[in-house]
């Protein structure tokens, strides 16, 4: 049995006005994904359970079969074990944000899409000037960086992610409690050493935002998940992201992580080696997993142009060769899900249920309808505990 997942990441979305009152999953042509849906079949799955904030580490964390009450311990963990960054249990790593923050507000959690070598510049510089033991900055991709903290601080802080506080106060949601003062030092230190570095003048004088400033959350310890091939006997499996968070889970379920020449985090990714790349790893492995990142952050940039572009060219150049590939295979199934909901309108994740749709040997047909938000809810398959979604593909849509 060889089984593909592909994640259109943020997809998922709530009516748009701009869109004459259709989702961009509605108003986005996508003939493969709606292929599967109609003859296989579509549902929903809640992947951010109640409690939780809405995000790629608990949402991906919960559709990969995870329950994030067990298992979860922060965002920022999981990307350091994309990087192999070794921890002690009393470690704490945090995720680093560049950000840009004007006049007091929040603007962009991306810093304009900051490229890797303007990051490196910035983080260098930072970690050169704090000078401050037990603190290790480590580079990541574009704006997302991460800080390990190794000492005796035990932190207890709240923290927020930037991209859930677009055009609101920064101050607001700085770091709070014990350890926070210590955070909140490094976050206004960075506006002073990075206010006239020649990246941002550079980035000003191209139109493009600057890093004004590092953001500190996602904080957690390193956390210990079981094997996939434990839990699910599946021995061979790979995942293909653009994006650290992702292949920190691969790296602790035991898959390989494959890498794509081109692949970003943004609409400038390589979609069709990506697609090319997946359809040919179902050769070697039985389970492989696509992300792509670019409808989210067309979400986050509230862009639903650019959003209905990415899902058109996900199922193009992703979904479509994929889908033809696996058939070639005597049994098969696959599966098309975002992982949670982005919406436009705020620029925020959504906690509604994320609409799937799967097909392939010993899948019923259940309707035939296009695959979207309102036709996944109606269908009567709603997964209330998203981490049972993965049982339930593997099982053929039977738990």
């Amino acid at each position: 049995m060889k089984y593909a997942i592909i994640i259109p990441d943020g997809a998922s979305d709530e009516p748009l006005a701009e869109l004459g009152g259709k989702t961009p999953l509605e108003a986005a042509y996508t003939p493969n994904m709606d292929r599967i849906a109609m003859e296989g079949r579509q549902g929903t799955a809640r992947t951010v359970p109640e409690g939780f904030e809405s995000g790629s580490d608990v949402a991906t964390m919960c559709l990969l079969g995870y329950d994030p009450a067990v298992y979860h311990t922060g965002r920022a963990p999981l990307e350091a074990a994309a990087r192999n960054i070794p921890l002690s249990a009393t470690d704490w790593v945090f995720r680093c944000n560049l950000v840009t923050v004007i006049g007091g507000i929040m603007k962009d959690h991306s810093a304009g899409g900051i490229t890797n070598a303007e990051a490196k510049e910035l983080i260098d510089a930072l970690s050169q000037s704090l000078q401050l033991p037990g603190y290790e900055f480590h580079l990541g991709v574009s704006y997302r960086n991460l800080m390990v903290y190794r000492g005796s601080l035990d932190f207890d802080v709240k923290t927020k992610a930037p991209h859930e506080i677009p055009e609101e106060s920064a101050e607001k949601w700085l770091p709070t409690g014990k350890g926070g003062e210590v955070l909140r030092d490094i976050i206004a230190r960075s506006f002073k050493l990075f206010e006239h570095h020649r990246v941002n003048e550079a980035r000003r004088q191209s139109g493009l935002n600057p890093a004004t400033n590092v953001w500190l959350w996602g904080q957690g310890h390193a956390p210990s998940l079981p094997k996939f091939v434990d839990r699910f006997g599946i021995e061979k499996a790979a995942m293909i992201t653009g994006v650290d968070l992702l292949r920190g889970l691969a790296n602790l379920l035991g898959w390989d992580v494959l890498e794509v020449e081109g692949m970003t985090s943004f609409h400038d990714t390589n979609y069709i080696g990506q697609g090319i790349a997946t359809a040919a790893a179902l050769d070697d492995y039985d389970l492989v997993f696509s992300h792509i990142e670019a409808p989210d952050e067309a979400s986050h940039q509230a862009d639903w142009k650019t959003k209905v572009e990415a899902i058109e060219h996900i199922d193009k150049h992703v979904v479509g060769p994929v889908l033809e590939k696996i058939r070639a295979f005597p049994e098969w199934r696959i599966m098309v899900l975002p992982d949670h909901p982005t919406n436009i309108a705020t620029r925020k994740h959504g906690y509604a249920p994320t609409p799937f749709c799967m097909a392939g040997t010993r899948v019923r047909s259940v309707d035939h309808k296009p695959y979207n938000e309102r036709n996944a809810a109606a269908s009567g398959v709603q997964i209330g505990r998203g981490h049972e979604l993965m049982e339930y593909f593997l099982r053929g849509g039977n738990l």
